[in-house]
């Protein structure tokens, strides 16, 4: 026993192994199993900690924005009223909820303001500016207003992917935009107007019309087409000129179907209301509602659902009316049950696909450049489609495995044409949605009172069918980020050259 200096025994060690010191390789493996363990039991952040708001822009084509500073927070007030500004014009030229708010957050990241909330709702975009221990600041724009303009809505792409990319500062940025807003659309409005028309008489023979079918529809919407902007001009609520326009096409084609074409032609007149009203459809509003509700927009999809369902409401109030008006005539109650072989074989139904499309992409005012690639992409989509039918994989699931398609090649081709992906998806896939179907289930539930429930389960057939070639368009989205990253930072990498 050995005695400690304060006078106590200590049991011998002797009998204890002795013990060698660390090595240095041995020292930094313990260091490194206590990190991980800790990594382990608490995590790199807190549990509860919020997620950054520029990791929303995680697979959008702004990810890693390069961030401009220097004096930046003394002119926040400047940037935000440009966000809220560039944010209106998106809205306003047809953008989803989605691609407004990942280009405010892109552009206000780029521009040095770190501490920036946003909140889009169906007509409004708020923008709340709050940095620690300094006055907050919140800004509010209303979106009164809409208009077709895919060109524009192009070109506020490119700026905000020159913006992120670090060359172009807020000054030139404003000034850009107000160029942007100021410029004419790419096509005359009697161009519209034709094509409008030229895309209802192709698509009567997309579904299995004639001649006399397609140039019945042709007139019909040229008619349709002067009718709207007659009203729009007297202010007349949108509601009340839906259902003229619908009223007109269906007064048009029961009447050349009681009494004759012009040239002796029998016309069958289901199918050249469904070719008249098929724009006038909001499907591509439906589509859009969903498309905010599956990527986190409740309120924005339930403002659009809504607005979506009273047109729907005044389409069926249109159709109902011409069908009371044509039969005091005593026009015999048409066959909505009928169907329609294919008129034409199917490379002149793929070249009437084209044509189709590319009078969407002139309607809804995209740019020249846009039209070829936009009309390859829905003959694509179109081939899959007759392709899924054609194994047997079903009329709801194959248009949704269409869209997947139109959704994948629609971001490739328009990140790589300086554009947002909806600029070329939703053109092409308007080719998918169920017009024929929409039109019989609305004549069932007008008309044919006896077979309400026949009706409601066709509207309940074709909404499944939107929502699959809505939910298909964001998959084909999602699915294509991986393979559209290097056009993204190709398309920055020029920007930052200019």
């Amino acid at each position: 026993m050995t005695k400690a200096p304060d006078g106590r025994r200590r049991p011998p060690t002797g009998a204890l192994p002795p013990t060698e010191p660390l090595t240095a390789s041995q020292v930094q493996q313990n260091a490194a199993a206590k990190r991980m363990l800790r990594r382990l039991v608490h995590g790199e952040n807190p549990p509860t900690a919020p997620m950054s708001i520029v990791d929303r822009l995680a697979g959008s084509p702004y990810a890693n924005p390069m961030i401009q500073v220097g004096g930046v927070d003394t002119s926040a007030r400047k940037t935000i009223d440009f966000a809220l500004h560039l944010a209106e014009s998106m809205f306003r030229y047809g953008a989803g909820a989605l691609e407004v708010e990942t280009s405010i957050i892109a552009i206000t990241a780029a521009l040095g303001l770190k501490h920036i909330e946003v909140d889009i709702t169906n007509q409004s975009v708020a923008i709340n500016y709050a940095p620690k221990d300094q006055t907050p600041i919140t800004l509010l724009r209303v979106v009164r207003s809409w208009t077709n303009n895919y060109a524009g809505l192009a070109q506020v792409h490119q700026l905000v992917t020159e913006i992120v990319a670090g060359g172009v500062g807020r000054d030139e940025a404003v000034r850009r935009l107000d160029d942007i807003v100021r410029s004419s659309k790419p096509f005359p409005r009697w161009m519209v107007t034709v094509a409008f028309a030229v895309f209802a008489a192709v698509f009567v023979g997309v579904l299995g019309g004639g001649l006399g079918a397609s140039a019945v529809a042709f007139v019909s919407n040229l008619l349709v087409s002067f009718l709207a902007r007659r009203l729009s001009r007297w202010r007349t609520p949108d509601f009340f000129i839906t259902a003229s326009c619908a009223f007109l096409v269906t007064f048009i084609a029961l009447l050349v179907s009681r009494f004759g074409s012009p040239v002796g032609i029998q016309i069958a007149p289901e199918i050249v209301v469904v070719g008249g009203i098929l724009l006038l459809l909001p499907t591509g509003r439906l589509v859009s509602s969903v498309q905010d509700a599956i990527n986190g927009f409740p309120v924005t999809a339930a403002g659009r659902f809504l607005s979506t369902i009273l047109t729907f409401g005044a389409l069926v109030t249109g159709i109902a009316v011409g069908f009371v008006v044509v039969a005091k005539t005593g026009m015999e109650p048409i066959d909505v049950t009928k169907t329609f072989p294919p008129a034409y074989p199917w490379w002149a139904i793929g070249v009437f696909v084209a044509i189709a499309v590319v009078a969407i992409g002139i309607t809804e005012q995209t740019t020249w450049k846009l039209l070829l690639p936009t009309a390859a992409v829905g003959v694509i989509g179109y081939l899959v489609l007759i392709g899924g039918e054609a194994l047997g994989i079903g009329p709801r699931f194959s248009p949704a495995l269409a869209a997947v398609v139109i959704g994948l090649l629609g971001r490739v081709v328009a990140l790589r044409m300086g554009a947002p992906q909806l600029v070329v998806a939703v053109p092409a896939a308007l080719i998918l949605l169920p017009g024929l179907t929409i039109f019989r289930s609305m004549y069932v539930l007008t008309i044919e009172e006896s077979d309400i429930l026949l009706g409601a389960g066709g509207m309940l057939n074709a909404g499944a069918i939107v929502l699959g070639v809505a939910a298909g368009i964001v998959l084909g989205d999602t699915l294509a980020r991986p393979l559209t990253r290097s056009l993204a930072s190709n398309e920055r990498r020029r920007a930052r050259r200019r």
